[in-house]
């Protein structure tokens, strides 16, 4: 199945949120190359926090190439392919949040850039999915540490 989050999502444990839930609506992609939703409702206890408006967004986007490319020919002589083209996925959330009292509202954003080497997606589809399984594996339960290094600076 392509990307496609069922709401309500359930946001990752981190210090200061209570069984943080986010309801998501389908929204208004900004290409025709992605999908986007916003974030129309919030569960758990997450005091101070705001679901998305036009003055602060709280979006979740996905966005594919414009054009996938293939693995070009190999060369008749050597065999090898030398320059191999990457498939360019991005997955971005972004999150208003004001700096300071009486400052205007700013972005916050998170973006994933996954870059895939054409062909492996037929060659080895088991080591892209282990590599995702990965990364998200890892923010998932480091999701509470990254926080902590965002807000402190400091690995």
């Amino acid at each position: 199945m392509a990307f496609s989050p069922s709401s309500p999502v359930t946001g990752a444990a981190v210090t200061g949120l209570t069984s943080p839930t986010y309801t998501l609506v389908t929204d208004t992609a900004p290409s025709i190359m992605s999908k986007q939703w916003t974030v129309t409702a919030l569960g758990g206890t997450q005091t101070g926090v705001d679901v998305h408006t036009i003055s602060k967004p709280f979006t979740l986007s996905v966005f594919r190439p414009a054009q996938l490319k293939v693995l070009p020919v190999a060369n008749p002589i050597t065999g090898v392919v030398s320059n191999v083209p990457n498939n360019v996925y991005k997955i971005i959330t972004r999150k208003g949040a004001v700096p300071l009292v009486n400052q205007a509202t700013k972005v916050a954003r998170v973006t994933t850039i996954i870059e895939v080497p054409a062909g492996t997606d037929s060659y080895e589809p088991e080591e892209l999915r282990a590599m995702i399984s990965l990364h998200f594996g890892a923010g998932w339960a480091q999701a509470s540490g990254i926080a902590d290094t965002v807000l402190s600076g400091t690995i």
